[in-house]
């Protein structure tokens, strides 16, 4: 239905304003935890190359712009397009908690000082970074093209990628890896912010998948009521 609806949208240049500026929001938030992770995870002196805390606070206006124009839209044009509308607000939510996230990592970065290493958990990490990275570029197409089948691929991965990081935590919790307290501190955080952003992905995909009552859940089955 998304798509549909998104093409008479499309027809509207200050619609394709809104998408255009979505997409800006979107991909930001990519850099910023491209950034986030590199000096987290690469750096041995957490010095960024890219002001995270600055980018967030224009990720935060652009949001508030995007509500303000889809507004204006909405009172200008059909009510058959208020259901898009409502869509799309309420998915720019999730790129501002994305944004939220990467600071959150950016802090770790630089209250940890040296470079996290997650020990025995090292390859899991590694296989969640590299799952929200792939997350993020699916994302990007998906949205734009409507195309559900790339945003199944985020749906479904998400499930693993949330599956791990809970294990992985749990185990830690229980004083698992011989970390020093710092560490497994930062490892936890970690984890539940990458889970976090995963979920946010998740939901955005939900929104191409699913009607905009069943945004943020899986898609629906035949048989479910």
């Amino acid at each position: 239905m998304l798509k549909e609806i998104l093409n008479l949208w499309k027809k509207q240049d200050a619609t394709t304003e809104i998408l255009k500026k979505y997409l800006k929001a979107l991909e930001t938030d990519f850099k910023m935890y491209t950034e986030a992770v590199r000096c987290l995870r690469r750096c041995e002196n957490s010095k960024m190359e890219l002001d995270i805390y600055q980018t967030d606070i224009t990720i935060n206006k652009s949001e508030r712009q995007i509500r303000r124009d889809i507004l204006t839209h909405l009172i200008m044009f059909d009510k058959s397009e208020i259901e898009t509308g409502l869509t799309i607000a309420s998915i720019v939510i999730d790129i501002e908690r994305i944004g939220d996230y990467m600071k959150n990592i950016a802090d770790l970065a630089n209250l940890h000082k040296s470079k996290l290493h997650g020990g025995i958990y090292e390859d899991v990490l590694n296989r969640t970074e590299k799952r929200i990275e792939e997350f993020f570029k699916l994302t990007l197409q998906a949205f734009p093209e409507s195309n559900v089948e790339l945003a199944r691929q985020v749906v479904k991965g998400y499930r693993e990628v949330s599956k791990d990081c809970t294990v992985t935590t749990n185990e830690l919790i229980q004083n698992g890896g011989n970390f020093s307290v710092s560490d497994a501190v930062t490892l936890g955080l970690y984890l539940r912010f990458l889970k976090r952003t995963g979920a946010h992905l998740f939901n955005i995909c939900t929104s191409i998948i699913n009607p905009f009552d069943r945004i943020g859940y899986d898609e629906k089955k035949k048989k479910e009521e």
